[in-house]
């Protein structure tokens, strides 16, 4: 028979062997672990010139080793024999810990640094009369025509945040001018701590489907909040730090751990593995510093985070960089996602099917493989040359990358659109509703986790890039973090850039640049294993 033969001929396809094929599944293999242990020797690397954990004393490694690692292995291979489910939580909760743990530094920069908490507070203020009378009139929104909801909507958000020069006054204005105004760790409990204890009590009330349950949370998730800046203080942390830090992170992944069991019960053993992590890297902590063991001579430290540049690697930090991405990249979000989610939705809802279409798609593909120094001259010329803007600020540069990645959102917000199933629209335009209702209750609802994990990748891609940030002028070095979209900006790759050549010498080669290396494929991992989550979740729940 041809099935016990070697090789075979086949009507169509010519000599067929398994031995072909067996050699090209194996050299698919090859090249694939070739890939991926370059790229891991490459990263060992660079983090041990950044990290140098060879210079931690024996009793630093043995201390870890007894405290961390051998607990976890033990604990961790337990779990893998008898529940891998529950392990797998584990490591989710311990994974969104150190990921939150990132991003709230990110939070407290944006927060405490570069925008005054009173000035924070006055527009969340604004913001929240805005969105209550936005929601105020979706109450009428069968009485109300369509286009005057939307005039009264996007009046209603000028008014109450920018208000009329010379005639009213806006309502952040209002809040700034007020006699008595809270103190800064108050203001941000009630900001962050508010939203937290929100999404926190929205969540529990989900899982527990009980009201009473999400409110009990959410008002818990305040408390812990508020708690933190009173523990701040006796512990040696600012107050304003930890109430940022509890809210964005650890109240959050205490409310993902406890929802998961509360959905799960035979989850709850995964509870003990990211304790015991946890836990472990606590006490052998506290352990070193009491038997006075000296850690690795790491420069990628809290001094290299927290410092600005300056001539000597030794005492050359990343701080003002880090607040200049995190500022970029929030531009690039709110001029990007709009922009190119609502393209997205034109051409696939509403769009007809003609040359005109069919033209627009293939030059938004095109634009995706675009080289990104295009895009540098692109800015340059039309937002500098043209419109008159400086060169090197926030908004120019967030501008910039914004048309960077727009088309890679574009794109993937149309996938996500169109792998909704035809069906569900068919359904809703059954049951009388119209295009508009279809897309915005049906259609983007369904689309949103493919949408923003195709969001949050494609800021990835911008927040690593250095090339249009030198076309539009930034500046290779800044002492200071910008406070407004007219600041003069650098960015982390741009530092880095800055490092190997401008002040190119060995040090700097072997201490200040594969530090910042180090930390810029930090933000980059932790982005694109949200991304990664998103993805999982969203294809495990369809």
């Amino acid at each position: 028979m041809a099935t016990e033969q070697d090789s075979s001929y086949a009507q169509g396809f010519g000599q067929v062997s398994r031995t072909a094929g067996l050699v090209f599944r194996y050299l698919l293999l090859a090249a694939t672990m070739f890939g991926i242990v370059t790229l891991a020797v490459l990263l060992v690397y660079v983090a041990n010139d950044a990290i140098q954990p060879l210079t931690a004393d024996a009793g630093w490694h043995l201390t870890f080793f007894l405290t961390l690692v051998l607990p976890t292995i033990l604990v961790g291979g337990a779990l893998y024999r008898r529940n891998r489910e529950a392990l797998k939580l584990g490591g989710m909760v311990v994974g969104a810990l150190l990921v939150s743990l990132l991003f709230s530094g990110g939070v407290a920069i944006v927060f405490v640094d570069i925008i005054p908490p009173l000035t924070g507070f006055s527009y969340a203020v604004g913001l929240a009369v805005a969105v209550a009378g936005t929601v105020l009139l979706t109450k009428y929104e069968t009485q109300i025509p369509f286009t005057a909801r939307v005039a009264a909507t996007g009046l209603l958000f000028f008014l109450s945040l920018f208000g009329v020069p010379g005639y009213f006054h806006s309502i952040p204005e209002l809040v700034q001018q007020a006699p008595v105004v809270p103190t800064d760790w108050i203001i941000l409990t009630l900001v962050l701590g508010g939203l937290t204890a929100l999404v926190v009590g929205q969540y529990i009330a989900r899982v527990r489907e009980d009201t009473k349950a999400g409110v009990a949370a959410g008002a818990s998730a305040l408390v812990l909040t508020a708690l933190g800046a009173i523990v701040g203080p006796f512990v040696g942390i600012d107050a304003n730090a930890l109430v940022v830090v509890t809210a964005v992170s650890f109240v959050p992944t205490a409310a993902y751990a406890g929802g998961s069991v509360i959905t799960r019960e035979e989850l709850k053993p995964g509870l003990v593995f990211a304790a015991t992590v946890i836990v472990g890297a606590l006490v052998g902590a506290v352990a070193v510093d009491a038997l006075g063991f000296a850690g690795p001579q790491a420069w990628t430290d809290w001094q290299f985070l927290t410092s600005s540049h300056s001539g000597s690697a030794e005492n050359a930090g990343l701080y003002p960089a880090i607040g200049g991405s995190i500022l970029l990249m929030v531009t690039v979000a709110a001029l990007s996602f709009p922009l190119g989610v609502g393209a997205a939705v034109y051409l696939e809802e509403y769009a007809p099917d003609n040359r005109f279409t069919r033209f627009i798609d293939v030059n938004i593909s095109n634009l995706a493989g675009v080289p990104s120094v295009v895009y540098g001259l692109l800015g340059l010329g039309v937002f500098v040359t043209y419109l008159g803007q400086a060169t090197g600020t926030v908004l120019i540069g967030g501008a910039t990358l914004a048309l960077l990645i727009l088309p890679i959102v574009i794109i993937s917000s149309r996938e996500a659109i169109r792998s909704v199933p035809n069906d569900m629209r068919q359904a809703s335009y059954g049951m009388g509703a119209t295009r508009w209702q279809t897309v915005r209750n049906v259609v983007l609802p369904e689309a949103f986790p493919g949408i923003l994990t195709g969001t949050i990748l494609a800021l990835g891609r911008a927040i690593g890039e250095t090339a249009p940030l030198i076309m539009i002028g930034a500046p290779n070095v800044v002492f200071n973090l910008p406070t407004e979209l007219s600041s003069k900006v650098s960015a982390m790759p741009l530092q880095v850039y800055a490092w190997s050549s401008l002040f190119a010498s060995e040090d700097f080669y072997t201490k200040a640049v594969p530090a910042g290396v180090v930390v810029l494929l930090a933000v980059l991992l932790a982005m694109n294993s949200i991304a990664i989550v998103l993805r999982n979740k969203y294809e495990s729940e369809t």
